[in-house]
């Protein structure tokens, strides 16, 4: 078995579960809360952070702080430094996680 670009990080895989989800809701529904998607993917709370901030770049999603995150209405996000800042966060979080898996399958002691 070959597989192209070897496991997706954590938090692709919650955004892409959250988006096929997404797909079958309205605009301004409300998705499940940080707690309950812990439990549902079984991941710690900053890769479901990682995850719905890719999802709030990409437009898919709004934050409305304690209230949630909703399907947001398909309209461009709103890009500002601290949009691109989280963003970021994601992705490196995204590359540890991706590290940290890579550095597992390593041979201790090998050269």
């Amino acid at each position: 078995m070959t597989v192209a670009g070897g496991p997706k990080p954590k938090a692709v895989l919650v955004a892409d579960a959250l988006r096929e989800d997404i797909k079958r809701m309205k605009p301004g529904d409300k998705l499940p809360s940080q707690r309950e998607l812990m439990d549902r993917f079984g991941y710690a709370s900053q890769t479901i952070q990682n995850g719905l901030a890719a999802l709030r770049a990409e437009g898919l999603i709004v934050s409305a702080g304690n209230l949630g995150n909703f399907v947001g209405d398909g309209a461009a996000p709103n890009n500002d430094v601290r949009d691109d800042i989280k963003e970021i966060r994601s992705q490196l979080q995204a590359l540890t996680e991706r590290l940290e898996a890579l550095e597992g399958r390593s041979v201790p002691g090998g050269a």
